[in-house]
């Protein structure tokens, strides 16, 4: 039988510190890369990865700031069609880039290795190819393609082409938080694994503007694309398998302005082994009944028959939040054996239960090890301390996004396979795809039936 956690009034320092470390040991995340595509072309560790960014409206941007935390970079050209996002991006971008209008001069550049796309979801593919075609190196943000046609397009082409890296702007994955949390799922701490919920709740959202190609379906995947696709993916990650099917309901309900996307979204995936994915996405309301009410907006719930991890993404202004707590176990008799009371009726219906207090989930910085000396020992244990009562909570070394844009040009450098790679960014994408399907038409969506779509 599980040990029942001490409650919060009879546990000393060290014991709760070491109850939290027993449930969250070190995440020394590796991963095998047996097969692993070999770079486009022999280069030196040390090689400066020379890159440029296609498309620098709000994310692009984002990306070339954050470019200036990774090391081992330079930024030789920027690209977009509008001059004052090109302009603002020049002023943002380390390097001093040339700047382009069309993508296709840029990528005639023989002196790239890599670029990084972050256009309008309806033209990834086009531009994903014309750069592997180029022979550059790709990071793609999610989703990484928009039709069924463009998963089995750029499968093929990527199979043609094995020495060249491309990565999906997915930076969950490379959160140490996550990571962390996949360690606790495979190591049985919340046991087996049955449902997920996930929400990412704004009001008012998406602001109708004419130029917000979002808010339209011929150029857009809508909340399931912008949103969802983050999460879905940690639902897959976390069960470690891809759904069965979908279902979903979805409408224009509140925002009446001409957009086509709908304004409001709810899904159900059912996964091979009968786990379920409960995933809400409302543009009428932004409250977040996790993190005890610390966040607004988006996380994500793992629920297991042992435990529960809620779990979100930081931002540049917040950190990243994991906490778990203990399910409750039945009643031992003082024999240690389990035995279910039977209660009234009206009692069972009157009981409401008890919650456990959440404990941090504690990444590498706080495990204590024997190599630890006596000072770093104590200075863990009063971090893990002061995170049980709340004064503060575990915080990552690095930006995910850094994470990963590092990560990508590491990848460049050695032909090591991206936490992020294309498998991974095509199931994403076909999930988008199934999801809104399934809600236009009203029905359960197999996919497997993405196998037969867009195929001639």
């Amino acid at each position: 039988m599980p040990k029942k956690p001490p409650s919060s009034t009879d546990i000393s320092r060290r014991h709760a510190v070491q109850a939290a470390g027993a449930a969250t040991a070190a995440f020394a995340f590796s991963r095998k890369l047996e097969g692993a595509p070999a770079i486009h072309s022999a280069r030196a560790a040390s090689t400066t990865v020379t890159y440029a960014v296609i498309g620098t409206g709000g994310r692009g941007q984002y990306h070339l700031q954050h470019f200036k935390n990774v090391d081992g970079g330079r930024c030789a050209a920027i690209c977009d069609i509008d001059d004052a996002a090109l302009k603002k991006a020049s002023e943002i971008a380390p390097d001093k880039p040339q700047g382009y209008k069309d993508y296709r001069e840029l990528l005639a550049r023989k002196d790239l290795d890599a670029v990084l796309i972050a256009t309008p979801l309806y033209t990834h593919y086009g531009i994903t190819r014309d750069a592997l075609l180029a022979g550059k190196h790709v990071f793609c943000e999610k989703s990484l393609v928009f039709r069924p046609e463009e998963v089995h397009g750029l499968r093929a082409l990527c199979a043609e082409r094995p020495k060249q890296i491309l990565q999906v702007g997915l930076q969950r994955r490379y959160s140490e938080f996550y990571q962390t949390a996949r360690q606790m799922v495979d190591k049985g701490m919340i046991g087996d694994v049955t449902h997920a919920y996930t929400q990412w709740h704004r009001n008012p959202g998406w602001t109708f503007r004419k130029n917000n190609w979002r808010l339209f379906r011929e150029y857009s995947g809508g909340l399931v694309a912008e949103l969802a696709s983050h999460q879905i993916d940690i639902a897959d990650w976390m069960f470690g398998m891809h759904p069965e099917f979908v279902t979903g309901v979805g409408g224009i309900d509140y925002h009446k302005d001409g957009r086509t996307v709908y304004d409001n979204v709810q899904l159900i995936f059912r996964y091979p082994k009968g786990q379920k994915l409960l995933a809400s996405y409302i543009s009428t309301n932004k409250h977040l009944s996790l993190f005890q009410g610390s966040r607004t907006e988006f996380g994500e719930v793992i629920m297991g028959t042992q435990g529960t991890i809620e779990i979100t993404v930081g931002t540049d202004n917040e950190a990243a939040l994991g906490l778990w707590y203990y399910e409750p176990g039945p009643k031992v008799t003082d024999a240690g054996k389990a035995k279910e009371k039977a209660a009234p009726a009206s009692a069972t219906l009157l009981s409401t239960g008890l919650g456990g207090k959440p404990l941090p989930i504690l990444l590498s910085k706080d495990q204590v090890s024997d190599k630890d000396s006596f000072l770093s020992r104590e200075m863990k244990f009063a971090r893990r301390w002061l995170y049980l009562k709340g004064v503060m909570l575990p915080e990552e070394m690095r930006n995910p996004v850094d994470v990963q844009l590092d990560e990508f040009l590491d990848s460049v450098r050695t032909g090591k396979r991206p936490k992020a790679d294309l498998e991974v960014g095509l199931a994403d994408s076909t999930a988008v795809m199934l999801a809104n399907l399934a809600m236009d038409e009203g029905r359960r969506v197999y996919f497997d039936e993405i196998n037969k779509m867009g195929k001639k």
